[in-house]
Parts: structure tokens; C-alpha cells; sequence
């Protein structure tokens, strides 16, 4: 259960979040290229999926809103569904190595598998640059980026911006959805929908 506390601050964090003035690539455009390292330590390039669907997930252990979806097993079976089909998941942690929801690789990487969760990586993102280059603004805050490399749809997890689980039956999945429609070649009815959950911790600037 969250801390009363803990989602107070994340609510509000997450009305400063929707104003910040964080560039954003619309929908249609092309996607923004990085190379990020995994948990692992691997490099991982967006542009060698060219070709698949990918989906860019932005996360955050310490935010009650990513543990609803975690801790429930929403988030581990949206991810199982989309890559059982083929469909590149990967998760971003822009958290910086300051704060103290950051985790070390190892343990964010063993806090998702505890959780069966099994994205295609899990990036570290500590400087920001990917988080910025996309405007992400929320944990959850998730994007799919088309074969073509173009991004698809941008936006929250679902319809209802709550930190409550018992609200995820009645949510629409608005990333299972989209992928729905992309992988039948048809186009996204909802491209753009408001994401929500705590900020995204980022670095300051210098």
C-alpha cells in the first residue's frame, strides 16, 4: 500500500510535471535515436530495431504509480503480451545516480525479475539525455516507435490516473491497444493520451 505521504508528493509532482517545458517529438515524427547501457552494461542502440515495434518505457521503483502497475502484474503481463508478439519493450530508468530512488543496476534489474517482469533491456538513463530527447515527464510515461522509426503513440499506461490497483480492471490499456492496432496495420484511434504517475527525477542542470 503506498504511503499517503509518498503519493501526495507524487500527485503534485505530477501537476508540475505537466508543465514542464521538456521537448517532445509529436506523434509522426521521427523518433529520437540513443544508445544507452543495460543493467548488464551492454550498449543498446534504438536504431537496431529499425524495422520493429518498440515500446520505450520510463520507470521509477521509488514511485508508488510504477509499483501499482508492477506490483500487480499489469505492467509484467502488458510487457509479456507485447513481446510474445514480437514487439521490442524496452525500460528506461532516468532516475539520477543522486536521488534516492535510484537504484544501482543490479537491483533494479532484480526488483523487475522479482516481479516477472521481462522487458528486452533495461537502460539506465542516469544523465537524462534520453528522457529530455522524448519530453518525458511521469513514471510510467510510455511511447511505441513504429518500424519505420517514427513514434506511434505517446502517453499514460491506462485511462485511470489513480495509484490504486483495484482501478486497473476498469482502465483501458491504452499501450495494449495501440500495439493492437499497429501489429493489424491499422492506425492508433488514441496516439496521444496525458501520462501520469511521480516526475521523472533528472538530473540537474549544470
Amino acid at each position: 500500500m503506498p504511503d499517503r505521504r509518498h503519493v501526495l508528493l507524487c500527485a503534485c509532482a505530477l501537476a508540475v510535471a505537466g508543465s514542464a517545458a521538456l521537448a517532445a517529438p509529436a506523434v509522426g515524427e521521427a523518433a529520437p535515436d540513443f544508445t544507452l547501457r543495460d543493467t548488464a552494461g551492454k550498449a543498446v542502440k534504438l536504431s537496431d530495431f529499425r524495422g520493429r515495434h518498440v515500446v520505450l518505457e520510463w520507470t521509477n521503483p521509488g514511485c508508488p504509480y510504477v509499483r501499482k502497475h508492477y506490483d500487480s502484474g499489469n505492467l509484467p503481463a502488458t510487457i509479456q503480451n507485447a513481446t510474445g508478439r514480437g514487439v521490442v519493450w524496452l525500460s528506461v530508468n532516468s532516475t539520477e545516480r543522486a536521488h534516492g530512488d535510484f537504484l544501482e543496476p543490479p537491483k533494479l534489474a532484480a526488483w523487475l525479475a522479482e516481479r516477472k517482469a521481462r522487458p528486452t533491456a533495461v537502460l539506465m538513463d542516469e544523465e537524462g539525455t534520453a528522457g529530455r530527447a522524448y519530453g518525458a515527464r511521469t513514471t510510467p510515461h510510455l511511447y511505441i516507435v513504429d518500424p519505420q522509426g517514427r513514434l506511434a503513440y505517446a502517453g499514460g499506461i491506462d485511462s485511470i490516473p489513480s495509484a490504486n490497483p483495484a482501478d486497473i480492471p476498469r482502465a483501458t490499456n491504452f499501450v495494449k491497444a495501440a500495439l493492437d492496432e499497429l501489429l493489424a496495420g491499422k492506425p492508433v484511434s488514441q496516439a496521444t493520451t496525458r501520462p501520469y504517475g511521480c516526475s521523472v527525477k533528472y538530473k540537474s542542470a549544470a
